[in-house]
């Protein structure tokens, strides 16, 4: 028997015949709850939250915040569509039928990277009264689709995907996520390889990504934006477009970093993450 790379958390009805799966874990004993963060995941094969996102979700625990990481429509062990378009305001209104069903009144904070990041700004354009505060790590949803096709990272993905599923072939993909490949464990290949082979052919062109860089003049959240400049998937360019265009902004570039800050510099984005949420970025 095959033991699970990614733990398992709970499920919560979100209507429509979907369930999402997600951790969702307290802030620490004695600890003054300061609020409650949504963590949003990004595509690609054998996405979750959980291995997206597992080495930040405990530090903002520690310092008194409630984290939910969910596992998107369609990846871990949430529903997973095997026919149909879906877009990002049908994922966005997802995530507010979990919070009503986890009981979550309070504004939460958004936390999402690459796609999980263009949810996060469609979160905070269609349901900005549920919004706190918005950290974006290198969203998706900025740029014409032919732009994203032609990024190193996005065409070796595709290009894998159509050789089938293999740990190899991943470890290729996601040798392209970092600016230091070598970060790259079999911890974190076996994480994903494991939830890929639960997806359905086709799952990622089912999603349609609308380009909403003309919408960031509409986002009235505080918002935090990181981006690696050396990112093979989505264009560092999008981080001047939120720097220019999101009235009460931030923006931090990072040298030599692809497009997975949180895990090649967690403890960066861990601790400007927290300075952020806690007013005291300045």
């Amino acid at each position: 028997m095959v033991v699970p790379a990614v733990p398992e958390g709970k499920y919560v009805d979100v209507g429509d015949g979907v369930t999402l799966h997600l951790h969702d874990v307290p802030a620490a004993d004695g600890v003054p709850h300061r609020g409650t963060v949504l963590f949003i995941h990004g595509s690609g094969p054998g996405a979750s939250g959980w291995s997206n996102f597992r080495g930040n979700y405990p530090a903002l625990n520690a310092a008194g915040y409630r984290t939910l990481v969910p596992d998107m429509f369609g990846y871990g062990y949430s529903s997973k569509p095997t026919e149909g378009k879906y877009f990002m305001g049908d994922l966005a209104g997802q995530f507010v039928r979990m919070l009503d069903g986890l009981g979550v009144t309070e504004p939460v904070h958004l936390i999402g990277n690459s796609m999980g990041g263009a949810v996060c700004v469609r979160l905070a354009l269609d349901h900005a009264p549920r919004v706190g505060k918005l950290i974006l790590m290198a969203p998706g949803g900025l740029e014409e689709r032919e732009t994203y096709m032609n990024m190193l990272g996005i065409k070796t993905m595709l290009g894998n995907l159509g050789k089938g599923l293999s740990r190899e072939s991943m470890r290729d993909t996601f040798g392209l996520q970092l600016f230091n490949p070598s970060l790259i464990t079999d911890e974190i290949i076996e994480e994903r390889f494991q939830i890929a082979e639960t997806q359905p052919p086709g799952l990622l062109a089912r999603l349609l990504v609308k380009n909403q860089e003309d919408e960031l003049a509409n986002i009235t959240q505080e918002t935090l934006c990181f981006w690696g400049v050396n990112d093979n998937f989505c264009p560092v360019s999008g981080g001047a477009k939120v720097a220019e265009r999101v009235p009460n902004s931030r923006t931090v570039l990072i040298s030599k970093c692809g497009h997975w800050v949180m895990v090649e510099y967690p403890k960066l984005f861990n601790e400007t993450t927290l300075r952020f949420l806690n007013g005291e970025l300045g």
